[in-house]
């Protein structure tokens, strides 16, 4: 029988890992802020799925001036019900 092996930090994250983030249940004052820091947490090729009920393109144009390259804004989804954006860190 083999041994168990000691679990790697971090083990579980897979380096494309996506990540959901709902904007919908976060009160408007604090949206903007825990958008920037949930991007901020994420490595190198991690995607966080951002889903809203509105197209938010004031925070389009923050993450750009803010992130610029780093981050590549990708729609999934976007209609009348709402909107489903991959935000990929490069």
């Amino acid at each position: 029988m083999n041994a168990p092996q000691p679990a790697q930090p971090h083990a579980h994250l897979s380096p494309d890992a996506i990540y959901p983030f709902d904007a919908r249940g976060i009160a408007k004052r604090f949206r903007h802020a825990a958008i920037f820091g949930a991007l901020d947490a994420l490595t190198t090729g991690e995607t966080m799925r951002f889903v809203n009920d509105h197209d938010p393109l004031p925070l389009l144009q923050q993450l750009r001036a803010r992130y610029g390259e780093l981050v590549e804004i990708a729609y999934r989804h976007r209609g009348a019900d709402g909107v489903m954006i991959d935000f990929i860190r490069g």
